[in-house]
């Protein structure tokens, strides 16, 4: 991995108490050696690997007037760091679930594209056999589970302004605030949505598929087509890119589907990132709630599977075979 680490400070929260969260402040940076390399490299990839929101520093935003005075030389990297780490325990001490943590900032450069990248991590206890297989205790950083962490393109921020995705960062534990907090203490709103261009992406698609007059199974295959390419790209770590797409599609009229979306103002970024939940719509139906899960192939629609909209009732014919020997060992 080519991972080159420019400037990287440690330091830590500690819990005093109920609410109290004390500052450890390191006097100078971690020196870079290959363990530090190593433990950035994981963490890099772990986030990356991971569903992210997006977001932009708003005007009174105090994290990016820091990093603007620390980029243009006013401000040292770790007098930055410290600071920023008082900020954040200000923010996160507002909130009955605050734990402490392991603060990390770096700054970093992967495929010649520069990155500011802010986590607090937890420092957790385990135990290790050593060579005369002794047992003792030991300490590491829970970077697997690692859930409050954000990403700045410092490339994109500096380069291109008006970006509305140069901040990425993790959304928040279910029933917990953390993305909350987080966002108060980078001075930042959600800027692109993710889900909306996904959601606009298959919107497109039945309405191209439509205007086409296409029958049931050519409008399925379309759709089969545009998962196909979208499920490629979030495999390997790209974004849909619509001209990409719409190459990959057939032409209906005079039209292709990237100037059938331009023509109808869906709003669709040039390139945005796959939402594997949002596309698997694209070949399922699927749904939950009043203790009952549906999930089918959409091909099933009408075939095996008929819904009446005015009684809003699903016959199924023909019941999957481990289901059907529940439910006659049940009936007995």
């Amino acid at each position: 991995m080519s991972l080159d680490i420019d400037q990287i400070a440690l330091h830590q929260l500690v819990k005093r108490g109920e609410q109290e969260l004390e500052l450890v402040l390191r006097e100078s940076l971690l020196p870079v050696n290959g363990t530090v390399t190593e433990m950035m490299a994981e963490l890099h990839r772990v986030y990356s690997a991971k569903n992210k929101a997006y977001g932009v520093f708003s005007e009174e935003s105090e994290l990016s007037q820091a990093l603007r005075a620390c980029r243009s030389g006013e401000d040292d990297f770790l007098a930055f760091s410290r600071a920023a780490t008082g900020r954040l325990r200000d923010e996160l001490a507002k909130y009955p679930f605050a734990d402490g943590g392991i603060v990390l900032f770096c700054q970093y450069r992967y495929l010649a594209v520069e990155y500011l990248l802010v986590a607090v991590l937890n420092n957790l206890s385990s135990m290790r056999v050593n060579d005369e297989l002794d047992i003792s205790a030991t300490h590491y950083l829970d970077i697997n589970h690692a859930d409050i962490v954000a990403r700045i393109d410092l490339t994109e921020w500096e380069t291109n302004p008006e970006s509305r995705r140069y901040l990425t960062f993790l959304k928040g534990r279910v029933g917990r605030k953390v993305a909350d907090f987080f966002m108060d203490f980078l001075g930042a709103s959600e800027g692109l949505d993710t889900k909306a261009q996904n959601r606009g992406l298959l919107q497109a698609v039945d309405d191209f598929t439509a205007e086409a007059q296409l029958d049931k199974n050519e409008r399925q295959n379309v759709r089969q087509q545009v998962y196909s390419y979208c499920n490629e790209q979030l495999q390997a770590g790209e974004e849909i890119a619509l001209e990409e797409l719409s190459g990959e599609l057939p032409t209906f009229g005079e039209q292709s589907f990237s100037e059938f979306t331009s023509a109808q103002g869906y709003e669709l970024e040039e390139t945005f990132p796959a939402d594997r939940s949002t596309l698997r719509q694209l070949t399922k139906y699927a749904g939950s709630g009043g203790g009952l899960t549906i999930n089918f192939d959409a091909l099933l629609l009408g075939e095996r599977i008929f819904w009446d909209p005015a009684t809003d009732t699903l016959t199924i014919k023909g019941t999957p075979p481990n289901l059907r020997d529940q439910l006659q060992r049940r009936s007995k």
